[in-house]
């Protein structure tokens, strides 16, 4: 998903106290938000509990923002280092991504179930990885953003950011392809 035009525009406006617009920012990046948020935690209560918290830090904090970075990486990025925070006072090293289950129409039984154990697979495969190559993945294909979003939303180089995606690519690709699993597949 890509970052709603006018973001930084709400983000001004809750700058001057408009609440309005802290209530229509929150319901452009609540959703994939709260994706990123439940894939690290995987508690759905926590989830919500931390997205509000972000939002709560949003308000507080929106006249510090200075435009350097797109709205939507800067609130990614609260959210990102509240995650860390919860980690951290849980004394929890390892992060875990779990994979949105894919609903589909109407897709034969076998299908349906080729393609849950292809995501299961994959899953496993994730969970494999250190947890900056999760995070990294997660921001790039899961959430839509780009080299230099991610590197503000994890406060490492645009550089790092790269190597990672690429070692974390190829490491998924060895693994999925120790389950017959090659690109193109699944």
């Amino acid at each position: 998903m890509s970052a709603a035009p006018g973001l930084e525009a709400l983000l001004a406006r809750v700058a001057a106290g408009d609440r309005t617009a802290l209530a229509a920012l929150y319901r452009a990046l609540e959703k994939p938000l709260y994706r990123f948020v439940q894939g690290k935690l995987n508690d759905p209560a926590q989830s919500a509990d931390l997205v509000h918290d972000v939002f709560l830090e949003v308000w507080r904090n929106a006249p510090r923002f200075e435009g350097r970075s797109a709205a939507k990486t800067w609130v990614f990025g609260i959210a990102y280092r509240k995650v860390i925070d919860v980690f951290r006072a849980q004394a929890r090293v390892r992060l875990t991504d779990e994979i949105p289950e894919a609903e589909d129409d109407a897709p034969a039984a076998l299908d349906c179930m080729a393609a849950g154990q292809a995501q299961e697979r994959l899953r496993h495969c994730l969970d494999r990885l250190k947890p900056e190559h999760r995070a990294a993945i997660n921001l790039a294909f899961y959430e839509d953003m780009g080299y230099r979003e991610i590197a503000e939303v994890t406060a490492v180089p645009e550089g790092t950011v790269k190597t990672r995606i690429f070692h974390a690519k190829k490491l998924l690709q060895h693994c999925l392809g120790q389950f017959g699993i090659s690109e193109g597949q699944g």
